[in-house]
């Protein structure tokens, strides 16, 4: 059987896939904090473009995806589905992993899917400035990218520990003509207010998330753009899925188990919503997402309306959550570091359809070291969550299960939290009960 199945240019997903058309139950929708009554449309409008705000409420279960997003995905797309056979010997396994191999993409991961197709719905309605967030700088950097593809301005609030510790991720964006800052920051009364409580604030997410959408709020040439958690960004990840659906049948395979780590959960979405017809049409099919111990949404959150930022600008989200003020330890997995889960993902988890699973950092990074001293990649601490449980499933498997693994991102720019790991420096962080009793003491 062959390593590598590649899919022609021509192959390339034309529509996106929209799970919501599918679910066998409406989701609980989006609500207004100040009315408590679901969030319509046109109170979107001050920070999303209005073909955006028609996806995150789609009930369509396929949507046309632009020639103009196309035109881009084409310099990357599609993506390899490879088979880690090295991997698989050194587990002396019977069991077939595959890995869809995001991290072909210029910005070295699975974001550019969605910051393509963001960016352009912007650039389409006159937006000239993009503001977001970032964690581990995968997201960041893939916005600075496709607001350079379409001649728009972008400014990225990077969660200050990450900023701190992958300086590189900075650089890329800064390449890119993006404008970076280390949140919280003074720029903003969010990161004042952060600031003035918490003056050695590590940053998380969610602080990011806020200061970035109070910067859209007040300038209209601005938007806000979010890499994970909503739907339409769940919608647009669905091309990772959908080819690898296509490259399996060509190989003459179907997947037991789909795994992804989860942070707000967009690239699990992207490789499993796509096969989640199968699943309610009865196939034996497992999703397993992957968490940090110490970030542990899905493990140990609560399943409740919460705001998505820590200071509460968003509307409340019907999620997985920590509690909107959580601020997660400082691990490496930057882009996991993320209070909430996205509500798409929570749902189906509530369902009992997600098998949730946590991993310490540590064995994560044995995995990540494991596959790539086999497999030759260097994965992203992100990526080496799926790739430990990709690794648990194989040793415990029984003849040849298929594994299907979205492999997220490289880690060619984490390679000072490999140093760490290498040379013993690498320090367990835990979550006490306590610290999250405490987060969570806000959600109803």
């Amino acid at each position: 059987m062959e390593e590598r199945i590649l899919l022609s240019e021509k192959e390339i997903p034309q529509q996106w896939y929209n799970v919501q058309a599918d679910l066998l139950k409406p989701m609980a929708p989006p609500l207004n904090p100040g009315t408590n009554q679901p969030i319509k449309p046109e109170e979107l409008y001050p920070i999303f473009p209005k073909g955006l705000v028609a996806q995150e409420m789609s009930q369509e279960r396929w949507i046309d995806i632009p020639d103009e997003v196309l035109e881009v995905y084409r310099l990357w797309r599609p993506s390899p589905l490879c088979r880690a056979r090295r991997l698989e010997k050194a587990l002396g396994t019977k069991a077939q992993i595959w890995y869809k191999n995001e991290s072909v993409s210029a910005a070295g991961s699975h974001k550019p899917n969605t910051a393509i197709a963001q960016a352009y719905y912007n650039k389409i309605e006159g937006v000239k400035r993009l503001s977001t967030e970032t964690g581990a700088g995968q997201w960041g950097s893939a916005l600075s990218l496709a607001c350079q593809f379409f001649g728009m301005k972008c400014t990225v609030y990077m969660v200050k520990v990450s900023f701190q510790q992958k300086p590189y991720r900075r650089i890329m964006m800064e390449t890119w003509g993006a404008e970076v800052h280390a949140s919280p920051t003074n720029l903003t009364d969010s990161g004042k207010k952060i600031l003035a409580e918490f003056p050695d604030s590590p940053g998380s997410l969610g602080i990011a998330i806020s200061e970035a959408v109070e910067d859209a709020a007040k300038h209209e040439d601005t938007n806000y753009s979010l890499g994970s958690v909503l739907n339409h960004v769940c919608l647009h990840q669905s091309v990772v899925g959908l080819e690898a659906k296509k490259q399996m049948k060509l190989a003459g395979i179907y997947p037991d188990i789909i795994i992804g780590c989860v942070g707000g959960g967009s690239n699990f979405a992207g490789i499993c919503f796509p096969f989640v017809p199968d699943k309610l049409a009865g196939k034996p099919l497992r999703f397993v997402a992957v968490e940090p111990k110490v970030c542990p949404s899905l493990t140990r959150g609560k399943f409740a309306y919460d705001f998505g930022d820590t200071v509460g600008l968003t509307p409340l989200l019907k999620m997985f959550t920590l509690g909107h003020k959580f601020v997660p330890p400082p691990v490496h997995a930057g882009g996991l570091r993320y209070h909430g889960m996205a509500p798409l993902v929570s749902f189906l988890a509530a369902e009992g359809m997600i098998e949730p699973r946590a991993y310490q950092q540590k064995e994560v990074f044995d995995a990540a070291l494991l596959f790539a001293r086999t497999e030759g990649i260097i994965p992203a601490p992100e990526t080496g969550h799926a790739i430990k449980a990709a690794i648990d499933e194989a040793k415990a498997a029984s003849g040849e299960k298929v594994i299907l693994v979205n492999f997220s991102g490289h880690g060619h720019f984490d390679l000072a939290s490999y140093d760490a790991y290498l040379n013993g420096k690498m320090v367990e962080l835990e979550l006490s009960e306590e610290a999250l009793k405490k987060s969570m003491g806000e959600v109803k």
